[in-house]
Order: structure tokens, then C-alpha cells, then sequence
């Protein structure tokens, strides 16, 4: 899928989750809801780090094209390593590592333990990283091009600032879910995990599938592309995914946010 529809699912996949919580007693605060849903929608754009031509390439100018050139092959030479028999040759590392259940939870860890322990920094920077993302996927042409980068810097940084700030409140939400000393912030590992899933899941509807479950072998293949059956798939950025997915997500996001505020 491309850089909104994944982002989008990414907001509406922490909405639902926001819905879910509410329903077993553990509802979000308002802050949490709004802080995850963004971190959600960035985060579904980041499993395309193997990708030297995706939105994430250009979100940070020549640091991201550089990270996205190291990512790709790093993840190649994972896919080379471990390949099995049944698995094709290919010249690339896009759609294998970073699009796998074991780098989602990987990078969802590594958050939540910089989010506990790196302190009010951290937080920021997280939240700076994932709106940046989340404001290059929602507004996906608007925010393209090298004049409008640093307005996406600067929103992203005055929103971090400012919702760290709402959070650190008492009540707001940064000892949410995990409520043990020293586990504040804990949280905030979820929706990046959630995200790359999610991001996963979509590229799975696609014609090309997407190795979810490596490193566990289907049949005779360790990278097996995951998904429906091939008459169900489509293209990444085909009418299927404008006209039908991108609407659902709203819908399925707007229901879940205000099943999460307990308006429903």
C-alpha cells in the first residue's frame, strides 16, 4: 500500500485498539488516545526503511535516504543468509526484514524500554520521529517536497513539545496501562509495534504478498509472502485502495475513537 493508506490504518488500528481498552476497563485518557493514534499512523510507514524510493526516504532529508540505503542492505543480506530453497533470487532488501512479526516486536520493545529510561528527552524525540512520519503519511502531497520540510519539522517538534507536556500531567496518561514505578512511558512501544504490524498486513493484501512470519518456514519457504488468495489481492495504489480502504479506515477510525471516548 502507499504512504496514506498506511498511515491512516496505522490511526485507525490504535482507535480500535482505544475502543477495545475501553470496553475491559482500562480506558485510554484523551492524551493517550490522540498521542498513540499519531505514533500508530507514523509508524505504519517506517517498515518501509527498505526502501530507498519510499515516503520515509524523504522525511528526513539525506539522513533518512542515507538510513533507508543502509536498511535495504542490511535487510538483503538477511534475506540471502536465510533464504531457503524455495525461496526466489532478488537483487534488494525491500519487503523483507523490517516487514517481518519479529523486527515489529524488535523495534516495539526497543521504544518502550528508550521511552522508560531515556527520560523526558527520549519521549520527545519519539514523538518528534513518529509526527514527522504521521504528518508525511496523512498529508501525503501537501507535505512532499524539499520547501515544506522544514514546516513538517517545525509542526512536528511544537506538537511534541507540547503533548509531552499534556502527558507528563497527572492523569493525562504516562504511567497509562503499565502503573509500576519506573514504568512510565512503558506504553509507548505499543503503537510502533502495532504500526509495523499493521503496515505489514496491508502490504499483505498487495499482489506481492509480505514475508510476515519469517523467521518461521512455510513449506519450502522461509520468506513466504503472506496473504489472501491472489484474486483478492491488489495493487499498491490502485482504485481498491483510494476508493474502498481509505474510506473504511476513516469510518472504521472514527467509530473506534468515539467507542474509546465512551460516546458509543
Amino acid at each position: 500500500m502507499m504512504g496514506p493508506a498506511h498511515s491512516l490504518s496505522g490511526a485507525a488500528a490504535w482507535l480500535g485498539v482505544g475502543a477495545a481498552a475501553a470496553a475491559t476497563g482500562h480506558t485510554m485518557p484523551w492524551p493517550v488516545l490522540l498521542v498513540g493514534s499519531l505514533i500508530c499512523a507514523g509508524a505504519a510507514l517506517a517498515p518501509d526503511l527498505d526502501h530507498k524510493a519510499a515516503t520515509i526516504s524523504r522525511a528526513f532529508g539525506p539522513l533518512s535516504r542515507w538510513l533507508c540505503e543502509i536498511v535495504d542492505k542490511l535487510s538483503y543480506a538477511v534475506y540471502k543468509a536465510t533464504r531457503s530453497q524455495g525461496d526466489p533470487r532478488r537483487s534488494g532488501g525491500h519487503r523483507t526484514l523490517t516487514h517481518t512479526w519479529l523486527w515489529a516486536v524488535l523495534i516495539g520493545v526497543g521504544f518502550a524500554v528508550a521511552a522508560m529510561t531515556g527520560g523526558r528527552w527520549a519521549v520527545l524525540a519519539i514523538l518528534f520521529v513518529h509526527l514527522v512520519l504521521a504528518i508525511e503519511g496523512l498529508l501525503w502531497r501537501a507535505a512532499r517536497g524539499s520547501s515544506s520540510d522544514v514546516l513538517v519539522w517545525l509542526l512536528a517538534a511544537t506538537s511534541a513539545w507540547i503533548l509531552a507536556g499534556i502527558l507528563d500531567k497527572p492523569g493525562n496518561g504516562a504511567d497509562w496501562l503499565f502503573t509500576a514505578p519506573g514504568q512510565e512511558y512503558m506504553w509507548l512501544g505499543l503503537p510502533v509495534l502495532l504500526g509495523a504490524v499493521v503496515h505489514d498486513i496491508g502490504d499483505a493484501l498487495t499482489i506481492s504478498g509480505c514475508p510476515i512470519l519469517w523467521p518461521i518456514p512455510v513449506g519450502r519457504k522461509r520468506w513466504y509472502p503472506v496473504g489472501p488468495p491472489k484474486f483478492m489481492r491488489f495493487r499498491a495504489g490502485s482504485w481498491v485502495e483510494l476508493k474502498v480502504l481509505m474510506p473504511v479506515f476513516m469510518l472504521l477510525g472514527g467509530v473506534g475513537c468515539a467507542a474509546a471516548l465512551n460516546f458509543i
